[in-house]
């Protein structure tokens, strides 16, 4: 077995994005304490993620750049490698990524979210372009939200590209008289879930989809397989790291590379 461990943060949204700093510091130590060789933080982590209600403040670069030199700092002293959701500021646009930090605290560089969902629109701009990152054995790729869920050719570029597994940090909240999930794919839930299930399937590869806890949320953290079939997920509304040992060598991306388009 090509063990790979990774940690999947299903941590609580921050108050403030101070705290999402301190949060995700606490957190990458964790990980360390769990011989994680990763950890995934859910989308927009740092500051937060600015969805209706959230009192998040106006994006601040400088506070950005900060924030992700103490991120990369407890990736060196923790020697965890880190996917952080954040955000960046390009020009006059704001956009959701996920900035990579290597084990020694340099930085692979960033997945920008490409395809926003229709109500980020005016907050967040769309990105382009898409790639892989590598550390250690494990290749892998990052999609964000909406993307991996409705998009599944975006999980398919990552895999065609040598990814193993695909992590999606995500957001999502309980809404008012929602159907609250216990057990994750259940048929009652939402179509998110069957969604994380399929895109691992179709693909051959892990996928790892995070989001934060909270009460009611109506998907939360899990691993699935590359066979389809789930590994592990967080119980819902639990704060708390998901730790999940992967086989990279089961993750062949046999369905991907056969694809041809029409």
């Amino acid at each position: 077995m090509n063990s790979f461990r990774i940690a999947l943060a299903n941590i609580r949204f921050p108050a403030t994005p101070e705290q999402s700093v301190a949060l995700a510091e606490q957190a990458i130590a964790q990980a360390a304490g769990e011989r994680a060789d990763l950890i995934c933080f859910p989308e927009c982590f740092i500051p937060g993620y600015r969805a209706p209600g959230k009192p998040v403040p106006p994006p601040d670069a400088a506070f950005l750049e900060h924030a992700w030199s103490a991120v990369a700092a407890a990736a060196v002293k923790a020697n965890v490698a880190v996917v952080l959701g954040t955000e960046r500021v390009v020009g006059d646009a704001l956009l959701a990524s996920a900035l990579v930090i290597q084990r020694d605290g340099t930085v692979a560089g960033f997945q920008d979210k490409v395809q926003i969902d229709p109500s980020e629109e005016g907050i967040y701009s769309p990105g382009s372009g898409r790639r892989v990152f590598q550390t250690g054995p494990l290749t892998f790729g990052v999609v964000i939200c909406h993307e991996g869920w409705r998009y599944p050719e975006t999980v398919r570029w990552a895999v065609r590209h040598g990814a193993q597994v695909v992590f999606h940090p995500h957001f999502h909240e309980a809404e008012a008289g929602g159907y609250i999930a216990s057990s994750f794919a259940d048929a009652a839930n939402s179509f998110h879930e069957k969604a994380v299930l399929c895109r691992a399937a179709e693909n051959n590869c892990y996928f790892a989809t995070v989001n934060c806890a909270s009460a009611g949320s109506p998907t939360t953290s899990a691993v699935v397989r590359p066979d389809g079939t789930l590994l592990s997920y967080q119980p819902y509304g639990l704060e708390g790291l998901l730790i999940a040992d992967l086989d990279i060598a089961t993750a062949t991306g046999l369905l991907a590379l056969r694809y041809k388009p029409v």
